[in-house]
């Protein structure tokens, strides 16, 4: 599977914010896609960014991540 988060992370300027969410057209399923909140929590941890909104499902899967770049 492709590294979602970090292609948003590389495609954003300092100090703005982005949805990362899974692109049918780019092979993502939902399933696969919760493996990216790992990889944002890793991001967040290192201090690259913050994460400031996480929205699931009914069924609790996540469909989305709002990001903000730190550094």
């Amino acid at each position: 599977m492709r590294d979602i988060a970090k292609e948003v992370y590389e495609k954003m300027r300092v100090g703005n914010s982005a949805w990362i969410k899974p692109v049918a057209a780019k092979g993502d399923t939902l399933p696969l896609f919760q493996a990216v909140h790992d990889q944002v929590q890793q991001m967040a941890d290192e201090g690259l960014i913050a994460v400031s909104k996480v929205e699931r499902q009914e069924d609790g899967l996540i469909d989305a991540i709002r990001i903000q770049k730190l550094a």
